[in-house]
């Protein structure tokens, strides 16, 4: 079977999926077809029996609403029964509307937020060239392909990442633009008159126009974006949407709902297909689909064959490839010790703690969203090097003010193994990125977000700056974990939790102001309370009359209030990460926050909505609820009550 004839049959497959399920998008995929089928048939590495092989091509499917398009192929690879196809956007399937990583044989990526694969195809891209410098080329040596549509290359995302990409110098990053000239609402040309080729070549990149559903120019655009070794490649296909339908071929109406049957039935008869046969695959499909096989089975015994030598022979790389290789729950860490008593910024703590993970953790990678001095990532930088195209080994990433690529790059980098990433910036930039955040946690991903700057006391910066319901908000994100630690102590300990966490991501957030390093000769519970979420860091005798929850910041300041609270049994609960401590067991969260006390409060710099649920309605919440002021931190917290003087005073009117 010839090229068009297979790239006929997946278009009949990307046909009846969408309208067996009425429901889909199946113009897309019919003009990105040509590109897909060769690119996968004739060019793309991977193992036929192991989709997870290390030393694969990566293919990320960015415009994720043609998932119909990768489900056929991945069909034709063996990935995928027929069945699933038939069970295509149902529940159970494997076969959902947008492709999720987790779930389906041969998906790289989970997307669908228009944008969001680009870039997390550039992290793959940066973790396969830093891999590639670390471990060789004979071990790491692959390419990232992209699929892209109007809609990824429309959101800024994409353009943020492709900037750093040339910056990385990622060669091994060839992106097709299906440059269809039409998106759901209506043509490109409403809402898009960019020169994409000006754009990208004015970005750095390696650009090459085709016509999309030339076969001949798209095989030579591929190996002229394979050799080019220096800057990551933009093909641009032009086509038309819905490419080879009989009467809607153009029509922006098939980009969001399946063909009407009579549509398909006449594009099946002019492709050569049968009209009357829905999820036709012919074996002679198959067979010319999977004829390299042989080749691809060869290419993964010799990388084995050689791996295992080297493995053998090598110590350094046995070491390397062991960092590289190791499960995240084994991890163990020696962190600074911190002088009790004294006033440090838990932002201060994490760059200690960080500058002592450059020995103890060689794949860490990640850098700052032009904040490396405030993020504390500075250090990290100057001593790891930075990543760049004269120096992919380097393991400091300066992304420049992008939020949200920073996001999605780290999940990128996540993806594709070897390496935890992590970023960092302000809390209240958390907004910029949340989307990737997000994403993050839906792949469950183990990045490491930082956040420093995580309430008013950032000060003088003012509202524009200080975060008031981010924590809040981020909680709201299924499966992440929040960590707010209190002190030095419990910012290891947050930290440790974080890149202990064999799947899903966590949020660090940290203070600018300093505050009092408390002492575990005196607070035992610091060692192994923060691991259960929340426990009890002080305590009185017998069962007390007022529990006081905090996180952060409020925990020095909780402390201080109990002190005031004379003739009342006051017990101090810790709560650095909510959702840890939803983990427990009821006996366990009984034991820190029992039944019986007169009074449950709760104190944290940030929205009060979400303490409810352990105070009760008639508990105290010390918290913010309304935007803050330019001024030093310590006069915000005088004018909005978080003194220890006003929340004892607090605790004794509502008792009374």
């Amino acid at each position: 079977m010839d090229t068009t004839a297979l790239v006929n049959v997946v278009k009949g497959l990307v046909m009846d999926a969408p309208r067996k399920a009425n429901s889909g998008h199946s113009g897309g995929a019919m003009s990105s077809a040509d590109y897909a089928v060769i690119l996968f048939s004739e060019f793309l590495k991977y193992n036929p029996d192991d989709p997870t092989w290390a030393d694969r091509d990566r293919f990320v499917l960015s415009a994720g609403h043609e998932s119909a398009l990768l489900y056929s192929l991945l069909h034709l690879a063996g990935f995928l029964p027929m069945e699933e196809l038939k069970n295509f956007r149902q529940f159970g399937s494997k076969t959902p509307g947008h492709p999720e990583c987790d779930l389906t044989p041969g998906v790289e990526a989970t997307t669908g937020p228009l944008g969001q694969g680009f870039a997390m195809a550039v992290g793959m891209a940066a973790a396969e060239a830093h891999q590639r410098a670390v471990l060789g080329e004979d071990v790491c040596n692959h390419y990232v392909y992209a699929l892209a549509s109007d809609g990824d290359m429309q959101e800024p995302i994409s353009f943020g990442a492709s900037s750093l990409a040339a910056v990385w110098g990622l060669g091994h990053l060839i992106v097709y633009f299906d440059a269809n000239s039409a998106q759901l609402a209506g043509p490109t040309s409403r809402a898009d008159a960019t020169d994409y080729r000006a754009v990208y070549e004015g970005n750095g990149w390696h650009v090459i126009e085709i016509d999309g559903n030339d076969h001949a120019q798209i095989r030579q655009a591929i190996r002229d974006g394979q050799a080019e070794t220096g800057r990551p490649t933009l093909i641009i296909g032009h086509s038309l949407i819905a490419k080879g339908s009989v009467s809607m071929e153009g029509s922006f109406k098939t980009h969001g709902e399946p063909l009407p049957p009579e549509e398909i039935a006449a594009t099946k008869k002019a492709l050569g297909l049968p009209p009357d046969e829905t999820f036709r695959c012919p074996a002679e499909a198959v067979s010319a689909f999977q004829e390299r096989f042989p080749q691809l089975r060869a290419a993964v015994h010799a990388w084995q064959a050689g791996l295992e030598a080297k493995l053998a022979n090598d110590p350094d790389f046995r070491s390397a490839w062991n960092v590289c290789t190791r499960e995240r729950e084994s991890l163990t860490f020696k962190w600074p010790s911190f002088k009790p008593g004294e006033k440090m910024a838990t932002r201060k703590a994490w760059g200690s703690c960080l500058d002592t993970l450059v020995e103890q953790l060689p794949n860490f990678v990640g850098g700052s969203a032009d904040l490396d001095p405030s993020n504390q990532t500075a250090g990290f930088r100057d001593t790891v090097g930075i990543f760049d195209k004269d120096n992919q080994a380097g393991r400091g990433m300066c992304f420049g003010v992008r939020e949200f690529p920073m996001g999605a790059i780290a999940n990128g980098i996540a993806l594709h193994g070897g390496l935890i990433p992590f970023t960092a910036t302000f809390l209240t930039f958390s907004d910029y990125m949340r989307n990737s955040v997000r994403m993050s946690a839906l792949q469950k991903l183990g990045v490491l977000h930082v956040y420093t700057h995580d309430s008013f006391y950032l000060g003088e910066d003012g509202p524009t700056h200080q975060s008031i319901e981010h924590v809040a908000s981020l909680r709201l994100i299924p499966d992440l974990f929040v960590l707010r630690p209190a002190d030095a102590h419990e910012t290891a300990a947050c930290l440790e939790i974080a890149l202990t966490r064999g799947e899903g991501p966590c949020c660090l957030c940290l203070t600018r102001q300093g505050l009092p390093t408390m002492d575990p000769a005196k607070l035992p519970a610091l060692k192994d309370g923060p691991k259960k979420g929340g426990y009890v860091l002080s305590d009185c005798e017998g069962t007390p009359d007022v529990i006081i929850i905090a996180t952060g910041s409020e925990v020095s300041l909780a402390v201080e209030a109990a002190s005031q609270l004379e003739g009342l049994k006051t017990r101090i609960v810790s709560m650095p990460c909510v959702e840890l401590f939803e983990k427990q067991d009821a006996a366990y969260k009984a034991s820190v926050i029992p039944d019986g006390a007169r009074l449950y409060v709760a104190a944290e710099a940030g929205r009060p909505e979400g303490w409810y649920r352990y105070v009760g309605k008639d508990g105290l919440i010390l918290g913010i609820d309304h935007f803050g002021h330019s001024a030093p931190g310590n006069v915000l917290a005088e004018k909005y009550g978080f003194t220890p003087a006003n929340l004892a005073r607090l605790i004794r009117e509502r008792l009374a």
